[in-house]
């Protein structure tokens, strides 16, 4: 499996969801805020505790599960 340090998968945290470094906000909040046209800049003032990598790390998250579906639902 791919390494995506700043994604973490907690049962604890959201359901388990993928979050950004165990925070509260989940990889796909970040995408749907990019998916609507929020500015990156826009984004990070709103949620002060996400940093820029944190957005390109989410994003390349979901390029991987994209492409290798099969192998990130073995590795959950």
């Amino acid at each position: 499996m791919k390494r995506f340090p700043r994604i973490t998968l907690d049962p604890a945290v959201m359901g388990g969801r993928p979050c950004i470094r165990g925070l509260r906000i989940t990889v796909a909040t970040v995408l749907r805020l990019l998916a609507a046209g929020r500015a990156r800049n826009e984004i990070l003032q709103e949620y002060p505790y996400l940093e820029a990598g944190d957005l390109d790390e989410a994003l390349e998250f979901a390029a991987w599960l994209a492409e290798s579906p099969e192998e990130a639902l073995a590795a959950q």
